[in-house]
C-alpha cells in the first residue's frame, strides 16, 4: 500500500500530536512489546531493569518515537531518508525485521489509548500504512 497525499498530509498533522508526548508513548509502546512479545527482550539482554519506568525503556522509546517524527519529515522519500536507519539496523545491530511490524502494533495501541479522541479511524489508517511503510524502509538493507 502506498501512501496518498491525503494519508501523508493526515500523518503529519496527527503526528504533530504525538510529538509534544514522545517519552510517554514511545516508553509505553517498547514496554508494551517487551510484555506482549517477551521474544523480543533478546535485543535488551543487557538492560538491567525492562520495567515500564526503567530509564532504558523511556530512553529508548523516545529514541524510537522521535525517530518516527524524522521519518515523517522524510515522508516523501522514505527508502532514501531512512537509509543510514536502515544500515544500522540491519548490519549492526541486526534487528529481525519482523520486530519493525510488532513495534508498529504496539505503538497503534499506545496511540490509541493516548488520543482517543483524535486517534480517529482515518487517522489510524493513514498511521497504519506510514508504520508500514516505514517498516519496509527500515527493512530495505535486508534483502
Amino acid at each position: 500500500m502506498s501512501l496518498s497525499d491525503k494519508d501523508k498530509d493526515t500523518v503529519r498533522l496527527f503526528w504533530a500530536k504525538v510529538a509534544g508526548n514522545t517519552e510517554a508513548v514511545g516508553s509505553n509502546a517498547v514496554y508494551r512489546m517487551l510484555t506482549v512479545y517477551p521474544q523480543t527482550k533478546t535485543y535488551f539482554a543487557h538492560w538491567k531493569d525492562l520495567s515500564s519506568g526503567s530509564v532504558n525503556v523511556r530512553k529508548h522509546g523516545k529514541t524510537i518515537v522521535n525517530g518516527i517524527g524524522e521519518a515523517v519529515a522524510k515522508i516523501d522519500d522514505l527508502q532514501k531518508g531512512l537509509l543510514s536507519l536502515s544500515e544500522l539496523h540491519a548490519f549492526q545491530l541486526r534487528v529481525d525485521p519482523t520486530n519493525f511490524k510488532i513495534l508498529n502494533h504496539c505503538l497503534l495501541v499506545v496511540l490509541a489509548i493516548t488520543f482517543p479522541a483524535e486517534f480517529t479511524p482515518e487517522n489510524h489508517v493513514a498511521v497504519d500504512k506510514f508504520l508500514a511503510a516505514l517498516a519496509r524502509a527500515l527493512s530495505d538493507k535486508y534483502r
